[in-house]
């Protein structure tokens, strides 16, 4: 029988030899177990829904557990990290979802996008901006902080600050619509 508290305290590297040289599905288990957080952000990021994103880390796990011999894993992070993109692509394509956005590359899902970082704008638009940071609520001010400031995904701020994901975005999206609308006014004066 396996002790559960000695597997707890092997590295990955005798975690993953052990799983291949013993095929007991504890090693694997606990190999995973480490992932698990990272797993579940990943896919959250892309399925965008806790419940698919709960589904996914489970199918994932079962998934692996059947195939993972058959691969020779060198670095087993970026080799989880890149089945677990996959597997996420692919329930995206099996729903059809009709759009998908990459949330690094793109922040709205509207065409007006508002760039917040431009390293070309005027003393007077960067002065703008900063005022009227200051001038949304805290959650806004928090979102876009995160998210254009420290970029952030969608899913390290919902780490972060405890908000829901549709809070996220919202915050974001209204964030923004507000942030160019104080600093067409701002301007307009000057």
């Amino acid at each position: 029988m396996i002790n559960k508290k000695k597997i707890s305290k092997l590295d990955e590297e005798e975690l993953l030899k052990q799983f291949f040289q013993t095929h007991e599905s504890a090693f694997f288990g606990e190999l995973y177990r480490r992932y698990i957080p990272l797993v579940y952000g990943l896919c959250l990021k892309y399925l965008e829904n806790e419940e698919l994103a709960h589904d996914a880390v489970m199918d994932i796990f079962e998934d692996l557990l059947g195939k993972i011999a058959q691969y020779e894993i060198q670095n087993f992070n970026s080799w989880l990290y890149s089945v677990a993109k996959n597997h996420c692509l692919h329930v995206i394509r099996k729903e059809k979802r009709t759009i998908f956005v990459n949330i690094e590359d793109a922040g709205v899902e509207n065409n007006d996008f508002f760039t917040l970082i431009d390293k070309q704008e005027t003393e007077e638009k960067n002065a703008a901006l900063k005022y009227c940071m200051t001038t949304l609520p805290d959650e806004q001010q928090t979102s876009i902080n995160y998210f254009y400031l420290e970029e952030k995904s969608y899913a390290d701020i919902v780490v972060l600050t405890g908000f829901a994901l549709n809070q996220v975005k919202s915050y974001i999206q209204n964030g923004k619509r507000n942030l160019k609308n104080c600093i067409t006014k701002v301007l307009a004066k000057n």
